[in-house]
């Protein structure tokens, strides 16, 4: 990928709009996870120390567009600009009507400034040319650096960077990058995926992407079903699609994919459920699997020990309850003992990385979810193909 970088322009005394992913779970007024907003702080100093006017731009949630934020607090970045001047020891200044007043945001001393949810503005999810041309206008540079919306052609996604005088990636953005194209495109072998999630068809084009580039496949979670039944086990009650049975042969065909050899069972999904192990050709019409078994997660477990590349998405079982959260937790404590390269991503998957305590062990974890998942299926992303053509213009 060849693209602008942030740290090898100059900032000095510029106007610099980077567009963050900064939204974070907020419930009565508290962030409940600030992550995304710690990762973004590193980008943020490093501006600041270069010189640069920081303005800061993200969404948070789904607000109503063309609603004025005072008649959808819900969705003000306000808690977001307070947890960012704590961590920055700086102040944040939280702007509403910066399309309304551009020239007010000028006249503003404090070295960072935080435009409003961008959701709130008419056109913004559509990629509004009209929009687009507004941000451009606010800026001398412009910093993509949300990795989780980069799937998204939005006006502050990538209308902004066709119009900004200079548009180029962030280091958050290109560190993520990077530790994707480490994984896919030039891995150290062997190579294993990792992919839970209850439906095959959710993930369909990572699975088929995946599956020409890895040694090993391990699936979990429901996926797991539909290739125990493509298997010609019977899996009860659990969740599986049978009009993708065949796609999950199909995918055996073209690369190894080990199956658990005993699951945990129970009668309901509930966090009360009495959990049982049981052999995988011994199942009940009345069972419902909800995790990988002991002897499943050991095997997994070595398989993982031997490889030097892995990426993981999904967990193996519903983690969430602990009587069936054993699977994904010996999962991901033996990728976060291996030794070679590793790299997480999907919401489910960080909060189960959490939960385990594994944080620290894991290689890289991605701060994107469906950015995360189009990447690995082969998706181009369309804030990053923008960059890249921004950059042709620019690179002799």
């Amino acid at each position: 990928m060849t693209f602008l970088r942030m740290q090898d322009m100059d900032l000095n005394g510029k106007r610099v709009l980077i567009r963050e992913d900064l939204n974070v779970s907020i419930e009565n007024g508290n962030i409940t996870n600030d992550t995304r907003i710690c990762a973004a702080i590193p980008t943020i100093q490093q501006a600041l120390a270069a010189g640069a006017r920081v303005i800061l731009m993200s969404h948070l949630g789904r607000p109503e567009e063309g609603i004025a934020i005072e008649n959808q607090l819900e969705f003000s970045l306000a808690p977001v600009a307070a947890r960012l001047a704590q961590l920055l020891k700086c102040k944040v200044h939280l702007v509403q009507d910066y399309l309304q007043k551009p020239a007010t945001l000028d006249a503003i001393s404090d070295p960072v400034i935080l435009l409003e949810n961008v959701r709130v503005n008419a056109g913004e999810i559509s990629n509004n040319d009209s929009l687009a041309r507004q941000y451009a206008a606010l800026c001398d540079v412009f910093v993509m650096d949300a990795f989780g919306t980069a799937h998204r052609a939005q006006a502050s996604t990538h209308g902004v960077a066709r119009y900004a005088a200079i548009a180029c990636a962030g280091p958050l953005l290109a560190s993520e990058l990077g530790a994707l194209q480490r994984s896919l495109e030039n891995p150290e072998r062997p190579m294993l995926a990792v992919v839970g999630g209850a439906k095959v068809s959710s993930k369909l084009e990572v699975l088929q992407n995946l599956a020409t580039k890895v040694d090993q496949l391990i699936v979990g979670g429901g996926i797991a079903n539909t290739f125990l039944v493509a298997c010609g086990y019977n899996v009860g009650k659990s969740l599986y699609e049978p009009d993708l049975v065949p796609v999950a042969a199909a995918l055996m065909q073209t690369t190894s994919i080990p199956m658990p050899t005993d699951v945990v069972v129970a009668s309901e999904f509930s966090a009360t459920a009495v959990a049982r192990i049981k052999s995988v050709d011994a199942l009940a019409d009345t069972d419902m699997i909800l995790d990988i078994g002991p002897q499943s997660a050991e095997a997994f477990a070595a398989v993982v020990a031997q490889m030097k590349t892995i990426i993981w998405n999904g967990p193996l079982g519903v983690f969430e309850f602990d009587q069936f959260a054993r699977g994904t937790e010996t999962i991901a404590k033996a990728i976060a003992q291996n030794k070679g390269f590793s790299i997480a991503g999907g919401g489910a998957t960080i909060a189960a990385i959490d939960k385990f305590g594994v944080t620290d062990s894991i290689s890289y974890i991605s701060t994107g979810g469906g950015a995360f998942l189009e990447y690995v299926q082969g998706t181009k992303l369309p804030a990053v193909e923008i960059l890249e053509e921004r950059a042709k213009l620019r690179i002799p």
